[in-house]
Parts: C-alpha cells; structure tokens; sequence
C-alpha cells in the first residue's frame, strides 16, 4: 500500500513541478470572488474571512479508501442502529453494554423524544467522521463522529472545478476520482425521508460561520435555502411562504442549526432562529429533519468510546477502523491510569466540539496538570483522555514554499435507502507548525483531498 501511494504522489508531484506558480494566486482571487468562506466569532466579534485553502491536495489510494469507505459504512450503520434503539426499547442499556447512567448524563440526551421514531428510522441521516493516519502503523483511525450538523463538504465540492480549469494536466494525466455525485447522495437522502413537499436548507442567516455552505449545498441540490421567518406551521404541516405569500408544504428539512435553537416554544424560547411548532410537525411525522432530533448523544465524546461495542452488538462484527486508544474517569481503571499518565494525554471535555476543550498533557506545566487532575476527579463524566496519534503530516503550499503541517481528514457517510460515502472529504491542516489542531474554528485551512488510482 506505502508503495502504491508513494508512486501516486510521484505522479503527481511530476506535474506539478511543471507548473506555473502563479495560477496559486488565481485560486485565492476565486476564493475571495465567490465568497468561500468560514465566518468566525472572537472576543464577541463577527468576522468574515476566506477560508485558508492549500492548492497541494491530499492523496489517498483508491484501495486505501475502500477499507475506510466499509469503515465508515459500518460504523454509521452502527450508530443509527444505537439511536434509534437508545430512543425506543434502549435494549443496549438494559443489556448493560452502556451504563444507564452514563447515557442519561449526556448532554445531547433528549429524553422528551423517547418512544419516537423519525421518517423511515434514520436518524443519521449526513454524517461527518473525523479520521487521522497513524504514522507509527500506517492505519487510519477514527477521532470523533459528527451526527448532528456536520459541515465542510462545499469547500472541496466549490474548488474542483476550478481546479480542473486552472490545472487542467493533473486531470489529464491522473486517475482522479470525480466528486459530483455529492449533490445528488444528499438529494437522494432527502427524498427518501420526504413526508410530502419540497426539500429545504433550514439556515440561521449569513451571520452564521457556514452560511457559505448553506446556501451553495440549497443550489447544488436544488432545495430552498429558507430562514425560519420563512417556514409557517399550521395543523401539525410545515410550510414554506414563498414571494407572493403562497403556503408550499415542506417534506424535508435540512437543518443546518442545532436542536435547542430549532423550536423557541419546545426548546429555548428566546431562540429567534427556529420555527414555532416545528418539534409537534416533526413528532406528527409530518416533516422529515435531517440530521434527526437528539443526534448529539451520539457526538458526546464519552458514548464515542463504547461505538466499537455497539458495532459488535448489534451488527456481529469486528470494527473495520479503530478508535483512537481512549479512557473514561467515569471508571475506576481508567481514571487510576489517566492520573498517573496525564503528561502523555490528550484531554477532551466530552461536550465541546470544533477543538475546543482539547488539552495537551505535554503542554502543560505542573501545577496546571495537579488542577486538572483536580477536575477530572471532581467531574470524571465531563472528560476523556486519549493516547497522542502522531499522525501523518501533508505537504503545504505556505508562503510560497513546501512546510509540512499536521492533517486530519472528514469523510461524509450519507444515509438514506443504502449508507454511501463521498469519495472525497475534507482535509484540515493547521496552520502553525506542530499544531495538532486542525479545525476551521481554530484557524485551520484546507485542502481538496483526491481519491487515485494508479
């Protein structure tokens, strides 16, 4: 396999030896036309701002990516299986395969929806799986999964054609996988669920950090890029009002906000974002959400832990792909060897996300390490730690010239009448040297990721 991909890369780097350096300036003056961007807050500060790209893409062998793609296929099969049996008979929990307690404590656990069950029992509906390469055994593992509004794929799917204009010998020369058929996988998603009506890309507003992505993803798959003052409920049926006041029923709704903002007279009332009456639609099975309600139990990186079990409960299988080696405080063993290997961890809160709550037991000094051992101990529920992956690094282009920076890699698994997995993704890198966190929250640029044969 390092032969294979080593010949690919060969390859590549060939061409781009030929190149001319120049054309890297015409990828960010499209960037900037086309406003691809990834908005952040900071210090309560709204700002607009491209989206570092990195013109070297990253590479990965047809054959590798079939193993993650069987991966994948399997893990979000597992996890749809786990929530839809946590909110009906939680036959996982009174089997003793998760603590009751443990489920019950988390976050995302939306008791309110136990006994319901959404449009054809999907819930996972657009998964985002976040997966690094082990440098020390060449395997892909798997960092954390992404079930609620998993974001990113526009950003490779807005680029490659432009990539194919610009460098057109790559695409001549190379045996590249085409992306396209992303649009249409949502597409078909969506219809599957469909209760009756159009598809819809519910968005916060231009103010939110994605909001490029929603309103490309609402062209690409011909669905209606709407904001909540747009949606109407009456008699348990959504409905979209369009220009001249017409009612048109909604089927589906991508939603690309989080549960608690969807339904300010369920949820939070002060939320201005979400549709009245939305939640007593959807449990009517009047309308289709994509992701489901109460995804975000399945996001707790604490449940993240016992996924390999859930794929050996209720499918019968070994893991294809493996967790990062992971301990949970919340029992005892754990917590005795997290105390005493803290230095050498890497520290998650269990209910942060974007690279936020991560902490580097290396990095940190003494007295911060007895504080938060403090913590932990105080809060064992709260936290996991994990083994540090050195994984691989990626060439970049920065500053006119080759430096290597850590990469991850999210792969989007789409679930509908059969799961199916992109064959791209979204490749982060970090923009300081040794950064182990790649988000776009935290900074991180990006690279189209291309699937090749030889």
């Amino acid at each position: 396999m390092l032969e294979k991909s080593t010949k690919l890369h060969k390859k590549f780097w060939d061409i781009f030896a030929q190149q001319d350096r120049h054309k890297i300036d015409e990828f960010q003056r499209y960037m900037d036309k086309f406003a691809v961007n990834f908005n952040l807050y900071k210090d309560g500060n709204f700002i607009e701002q491209s989206l570092p790209f990195d013109v070297i893409p990253r590479i990965i062998p047809k054959k590798e990516f079939n193993k993650i793609e069987k991966g994948l296929i399997q893990r979000v099969t597992a996890l749809n299986l786990f929530l839809e049996d946590l909110y009906t008979d939680a036959k996982i929990v009174k089997d003793g395969v998760i603590p009751k307690e443990f489920i019950e404590s988390a976050s995302g656990f939306l008791k309110e929806f136990v006994g319901f069950s959404p449009s054809k029992k999907v819930r996972t509906h657009i998964n985002g799986i976040d997966l690094v390469k082990d440098s020390s055994d060449d395997e892909w593992v798997i960092l954390e999964d992404n079930l609620r509004v998993p974001s990113g794929a526009s950003y490779p799917l807005s680029i490659r054609d432009t990539y194919r204009k610009i460098y057109p010998d790559f695409f001549e020369n190379l045996k590249i996988e085409p992306i396209k058929n992303y649009p249409k996988i949502i597409t078909d998603a969506m219809e599957y669920v469909n209760t009756g009506g159009i598809n819809v890309v519910l968005t916060p507003g231009r103010f939110n950090s994605a909001y490029y992505e929603h309103s490309y993803l609402a062209q690409e798959i011909g669905a209606q890029l709407v904001r909540a003052h747009e949606l109407v409920v009456i008699d348990k049926k959504v409905y979209f009002k369009n220009y001249n006041g017409k009612k048109i029923r909604v089927g589906a709704i991508y939603k690309r906000l989080d549960d608690e903002f969807l339904d300010p007279k369920f949820f939070n009332p002060d939320s201005l974002i979400g549709v009245p009456g939305l939640v007593e639609a959807y449990l009517a099975g009047n309308v289709a959400l994509l992701n489901a309600i109460g995804n975000g139990v399945s996001d707790d990186k604490g449940i993240y832990y016992f996924v390999p079990k859930m794929i050996e409960y209720y499918l019968n299988e070994k893991p294809i792909l493996k967790n990062a080696p992971t301990y949970l405080p919340y029992f005892k063993e754990d917590m005795d060897y997290v105390m005493d290997n803290m230095e050498k961890l890497v520290i998650k809160d269990v209910a942060e996300a974007g690279g936020y709550g991560v902490l580097f037991g290396h990095s940190l000094t003494a007295i911060q390490i007895k504080d938060l051992k403090a913590t932990i101990k105080a809060e064992p529920r709260r936290f996991i730690a994990q083994e540090l992956i050195e994984f691989y690094d990626e060439k970049c282009y920065l500053d006119r010239k080759l430096q290597d920076r850590k990469a991850d890699f999210r792969a989007y698994v789409v679930m509908g009448e059969e799961v199916k997995v992109w064959n791209c993704g979204l490749t982060r890198y970090a923009l300081q040297e040794g950064n182990y966190l790649v988000n776009s929250s935290q900074g991180g640029g990006f690279k189209d990721t291309w699937v090749m044969e030889l």
